[in-house]
């Protein structure tokens, strides 16, 4: 029996993802990317560089809490970059890595379909109220 190495056995595992897997990393990454403010947020640093404020300002119902976290999870998982400049008071800034602007197309895309269609799907919703108070 031929033993692999590490690198084998990470490409081996890579194939082997499967996001139908509810214990899968890639499952728990879709988690965290069909979150609203994941999506909003990528979307509005897909223009540029934030700060905080501009941030908290342009997602409208966003709490700072949600906020922060989502930041920090996004900095996590490598989607953007924080930097902290100093001064009074502390700037900190957001932007997208690499990574994020690959995402940003896919997210951003989402959301400009939603824009779009959302009066295809107000219409659709209303139909389907009306059959099924129809039927009830």
């Amino acid at each position: 029996m031929a033993t692999m190495t590490a690198a084998q056995r990470r490409e081996q595992a890579r194939i082997e993802y499967d996001a139908f897997i509810k214990g899968c990393p890639t499952n728990q990454l879709l988690d965290r990317l069909s979150d609203k403010w994941v999506s909003l947020v990528v979307s509005a640093l897909a223009g540029g560089t934030m700060r905080y404020s501009d941030l908290a300002r342009k997602l409208a119902g966003v709490s700072p809490k949600m906020l922060t976290q989502t930041l920090r999870s996004l900095e996590r998982d490598g989607i953007l970059a924080r930097t902290v400049t100093p001064s009074v008071p502390v700037r900190v800034d957001y932007e997208l890595t690499p990574l994020g602007h690959s995402l940003a197309l896919l997210l951003t895309a989402v959301k400009d379909w939603a824009e779009t269609h959302i009066d295809e799907v107000h219409e659709a919703r209303e139909r389907y109220d009306t059959e099924v108070a129809e039927a009830s």
